[in-house]
């Protein structure tokens, strides 16, 4: 019996120190990454952006790691070049509350951010989104059709199938299981062994590309804070269901429309594009050689043509050609 009491003694220290320690690293995080931008608050859920530039709006929706700031060299270049530029953590993410009130879906994130658009007097934006975030401009679309100047999609998903958490995905389950999920947020995820796993997905996510060492280390510090690593998870669920709603319907869609993929994403996102394509046959495809998943961050100057295509859609019968981008020195970085 008595060996029983101290097994169960050191099992609460140790998650008791683990819990301490996560919280003074997230707190450190927080202190070394604070928020950039400005607030606007729709449906009393408060919202972080960050805004550069003026001219025609453009809005960026990040994927399912970090914050608006993956969009950040993509903003320079965009507001120098006459658009004004606007950045969403998307709820629960960065520094934007998630709503708590049952579960979150794509639908409701879109309508906060239009409700959010629409408070900042923003019109008809031209909507960018990568990753998860093809499924979020799709279902953005589709619901407020007169409210949107184009859509460019990089390395998107749209479709449950061949979505990688199609079958579900354990780790999900887990974080969203009720105070099971809750210890685990507050003890696993910010330890060395969650921060050792979590640097090797966003290697994964990046390859075969080098990862920028500032992505990796705001990735470790702020994807893994109990909130922001439960809203990802939630997402990974919430996208099948969604995705199954809303995918029979993209033919709807009027707005001008640009799908940019990397040949060498490893997540399946070139059949993705492949069938948004033929869902949206008047759609302009864009098939990149030598690049990954993460566009944004490695090859923003592909975002700006694939812009640059949206503002000029319909001036030629055919898409252009577009060549494997030129390698920089930034590119090919180890």
């Amino acid at each position: 019996m008595n060996v029983w009491v101290i097994v169960i003694a050191a099992a609460l220290a140790l998650i008791a120190g683990l819990v301490v320690y996560n919280r003074i690293r997230h707190r450190k995080a927080e202190s070394s990454y604070p928020p950039g931008g400005s607030f606007v608050e729709v449906e009393g859920i408060r919202l972080h952006f960050i805004c550069k530039g003026e001219g025609v709006p453009v809005v960026f929706l990040h994927g399912g790691i970090l914050s608006a700031n993956d969009f950040r060299e993509v903003m320079e270049l965009a507001s120098s070049r006459g658009y004004r530029t606007i950045a969403f953590d998307r709820p629960g993410y960065g520094y934007s509350v998630r709503p708590r009130n049952g579960r979150v879906t794509p639908a409701d994130q879109a309508r906060l951010i239009h409700g959010a658009l629409k408070q900042m007097g923003v019109e008809k934006p031209i909507i960018v989104a990568h990753s998860w975030s093809g499924l979020l401009a799709m279902i953005y679309a589709l619901r407020f059709p007169d409210d949107i100047s184009g859509i460019v999609t990089l390395g998107g998903a749209m479709y449950k199938e061949g979505y990688p958490a199609e079958h579900g995905d354990p780790i999900s389950r887990l974080v969203t299981t009720p105070v099971l999920g809750s210890m685990f947020l507050h003890t696993v995820p910010g330890s060395p062994l969650g921060a050792a796993l979590a640097g090797s997905i966003v290697k994964q996510t990046f390859a075969p590309e080098p990862v920028p060492e500032r992505y990796r280390e705001e990735a470790l510090s702020l994807w893994l804070r109990p909130g922001q690593f439960r809203a990802n998870r939630e997402d990974i669920l919430a996208f099948p269901p969604a995705a199954m709603q809303y995918s029979g319907r993209y033919g709807e869609i009027q707005a001008p429309v640009v799908i940019v993929v990397g040949e060498d994403d490893p997540f399946g996102t070139v059949e993705q594009a492949e069938r948004l394509k033929r869902d949206i046959p008047r759609a302009r495809l864009m098939k990149v050689p030598h690049v990954g998943h993460m566009i944004p961050q490695n090859h923003p100057h592909l975002v700006m043509e694939a812009l640059g295509m949206v503002s000029g859609f319909g001036s030629s019968a055919s898409p252009p050609v577009w060549p494997a981008p030129a390698r920089s020195a930034r590119d090919n970085r180890g």
